[in-house]
């Protein structure tokens, strides 16, 4: 693996949606809580605003803290772009490791499908990067990007929740 395979991880996925509904399963709770790990996500959608992630039920009831993510908004173009930090706090080694950046740009295509490209840059955050390739998913610590993508992806085309 290349140091920049470790450092920066670019996803792209191809989604059978409009823009705006990426987008808004991106940074509306109500959508974050069907995907992923399934915890609501909070946006203030504004430069220097708060995200937060927080734990789902199973999560809590494992010891995970109540905020399982933090960051801030950089920048925000509805919806076409979302940039952030990006900081995991349910391990304390990882919440050391301190804040990411993350970038979401989301591209129409043709016949409603968009294209959706995640790019997380990890520099400084090996055992994020770790845990974001899906290294831990035999552990029980999910798919990282891949399996989270996967979720957003089949719940936008199908209506349904990927099975976790």
């Amino acid at each position: 693996m290349t140091d920049s395979e470790t450092t920066v991880q670019v996803h792209r996925v191809y989604i059978k949606a409009s823009a705006q509904a990426i987008w808004d399963a991106i940074t509306k709770p109500e959508w974050t809580a069907r995907y992923g790990h399934r915890g609501l996500s909070d946006y203030d959608l504004r430069p220097g605003g708060a995200f937060v992630g927080r734990a789902n039920e199973g999560m809590l009831a494992r010891g995970v803290p109540e905020v399982a993510v933090d960051g801030e908004v950089i920048e925000a173009d509805p919806p076409h772009r979302l940039v952030q930090t990006f900081r995991m706090l349910m391990d304390p080694g990882l919440a050391a490791e301190g804040f990411t950046r993350l970038t979401y740009e989301i591209a129409e295509g043709t016949d409603g499908v968009c294209t959706l490209t995640v790019t997380h840059d990890l520099t400084g955050a090996p055992g994020l990067a770790a845990l974001m390739r899906g290294d831990f998913e035999a552990m029980g610590a999910g798919g990282g990007w891949p399996w989270t993508l996967s979720g957003l992806k089949t719940l936008l085309e199908t209506g349904k929740e990927m099975e976790s």
